[in-house]
């Protein structure tokens, strides 16, 4: 980067830390450092509910998603609506009521106190999974620009987010949050629009939509019901569904931000507002990678977006290097002149279009076979790098043809990006293990002072945790993929607890945490006999729950009547 890109970046990044810093200054108590002094409007509860989700991972890995698998992603969220309307109606209402620290208080008071502690626990160890993946999609960013190890850049990225997050809490993490999707949001539209600027002369937006259509990247719904089919409209509505219902209704990464509302009204709002706006925003990010396709088919690709990964096979490996790279270089001018023609053919309606676009789609195919072997050839070798380049395709844009400046701000922007969830996620983590499981245990309750202090120790470690575990997050391919199937496994017997303590009366905490647990059983068993697609875990983990607990209250009716 450019002296200018560095300034950008390193100013961008100190201004959020010292405003993170200035803004949560003060904090004597855990009800401000856990919960913002349930002071907080409807517009910063949307916000930083959106921020918590919209991770580095959506900016960095989706349009790489879109680039490999055309935009179908987008149906995983088309399940979010309906379940921010059932949230609104049962969740909130309930949380608000009792005042919780975390959703997991409330089981206590509906079963006992084993089912909220397995709650928890279930909660920490899948989102302290997921937030170390979350330091480590940033972490990229400066292995690659900087030539440094990645073990070191997930230390400095872990480290320096920790820095308001532990002073500050709750408060500060809602405002920088808000500051954070303000950049956000305007850079990565500016980014569009460079990338359509940038295109080859004469190629206008509406002509590199043909081509990502036509390369079937704009497959925005698939009807198709395949239970292995990780994406289809089936998939997004039901099993989109639960997982939403179970993140934003049980996940303290996000109770904890809409818990910090003034009251109902706010929460409702920022979390009904968050289920309408989340999928065109999406849509946004994803059509930025179904473009980058259009991009790249009519100016010269790469042969593989991780350029070191490549550098070293060709270190290693020159002489295969050498054959892939020929190969490369024919199909890549063959591809880049079956897209100019199809253009060219396109506005004159020639007869000749429809076998140029099945040329096309060839040519496609052989370069997505190449990759595959290119691919292969890096894996089987002992580097120590992602499965998949699909992380860097986005980037490798960003570094090769955005002007002076506009690089720096967005590499500042994934990392603001990380540090919005990253943020919420370790308050959420230090919430939860001194609430529900440090605390609970404890039977002389600490003054306030001291169980703030026990607080920003919880969020030190469990920073210290995340960090550790994005040292082995390069084994897992699509970020963003790997971090929805994490979640899948846990969420649905969490979801299940809840649907049972909300709506199944007579079912006590024996039968529900008995049920959970075999319930958690069955959906590793399913996952790891790849039963189904992930996103179908989140209904068999929730549906499993119910039906044990049904059964062990069965069980428990016939044990009294024949006592």
């Amino acid at each position: 980067m450019s002296n200018i890109d560095w300034t950008v970046l390193i100013v961008t990044l100190v201004a959020v830390v010292v405003y993170g810093v200035f803004i949560g200054r003060g904090q004597k108590s855990n009800e401000s450092y856990l919960k913002a002094d349930n002071k907080m409007p409807w517009y910063i509860v949307l916000i930083g509910i959106m921020a918590t989700q919209a991770s580095a991972i959506t900016f960095l890995s989706a349009p790489g998603q879109a680039y490999t698998d055309g935009m179908r992603f987008v149906q995983y969220y088309f399940g979010l609506p309906l379940a921010m309307i059932v949230i609104c109606i049962t969740f909130i209402p309930i949380f608000q009521r009792l005042n919780v620290y975390t959703a997991y208080e409330y089981l206590e008071n509906r079963f006992d106190k084993k089912t909220r502690v397995l709650t928890s626990l279930l909660f920490l160890f899948s989102r302290g999974l997921s937030t170390g993946i979350s330091i480590y999609a940033p972490s990229i960013i400066l292995s690659s620009v900087l030539n440094w190890n990645i073990y070191l850049t997930n230390v400095l990225t872990g480290g320096i987010l920790l820095i308001y997050t532990y002073v500050g809490g709750a408060k500060a993490i809602a405002h920088t949050q808000k500051l954070q999707f303000l950049i956000i949001l305007g850079t990565m539209a500016f980014a569009g629009y460079l990338l359509i600027q940038n295109m080859p002369n004469g190629i206008g937006f509406n002509d590199a939509l043909y081509l990502a259509g036509k390369s079937g990247k704009l497959n925005v719904i698939t009807t198709e019901f395949d239970w292995k089919d990780k994406y289809n409209i089936w998939s997004g509505l039901i099993g989109g569904f639960f997982l939403a219902l179970s993140y934003f209704g049980t996940d303290q990464s996000q109770v904890g931000r809409y818990i910090t509302a003034k009251d109902n009204t706010n929460a409702k709002m920022g979390l009904l507002l968050n289920g309408l706006v989340k999928i065109p925003m999406q849509f946004a990010i994803l059509l930025i990678g179904a473009l980058l396709f259009a991009f790249f088919s009519l100016k010269p690709a790469p042969i593989y977006f991780n350029e070191r990964s490549y550098q070293y096979l060709k270190e290693t490996k020159p002489e295969q290097a050498a054959v892939f790279e020929k190969e490369h270089q024919d199909l890549q001018m063959k591809f880049n002149a079956e897209s100019k023609e199809i253009l060219k053919l396109k506005e004159n309606n020639s007869p000749e279009l429809n076998k140029t676009i099945q040329d096309f789609k060839n040519t496609q195919t052989e370069v997505k076979a190449l990759h595959g072997r290119v691919e292969e050839a890096i894996n089987s070798s002992n580097y120590n790098a992602e499965k998949t380049d699909t992380n860097y395709i986005f980037l490798y844009f960003v570094k090769n043809t955005l002007p002076v400046g506009m690089i720096g701000l967005l590499f500042a922007v994934i990392f603001l990006a990380s540090w919005g969830s990253i943020s919420a996620a370790l308050n959420s983590l230090a919430a939860c293990s001194l609430k529900d499981v440090h605390l609970i245990f404890k039977k002389d309750i600490p003054d306030d002072a001291t169980e703030l202090k026990y607080s920003r120790l919880h969020t030190l470690a469990w920073g210290i945790f995340s960090i550790g575990v994005a040292m082995f997050a390069t084994q897992m391919g699509s970020l963003i993929e790997a971090v929805n199937v994490l979640g899948s496994l846990f969420y649905g017997p969490i979801l299940g607890i809840f649907l049972v303590a909300f709506y199944y009366k007579k079912i006590n905490g024996s039968n529900v945490f008995m049920g959970a647990i075999l319930s958690e059983i069955v959906v590793i068993a399913v996952y790891q006999f790849d039963i189904v697609s992930f996103l179908w875990l989140n209904v068999i983990g929730a549906v499993a729950v119910i039906i044990f607990s049904a059964i062990g209250l069965l069980f428990y009716k016939q044990k009294v009547v024949n006592s």
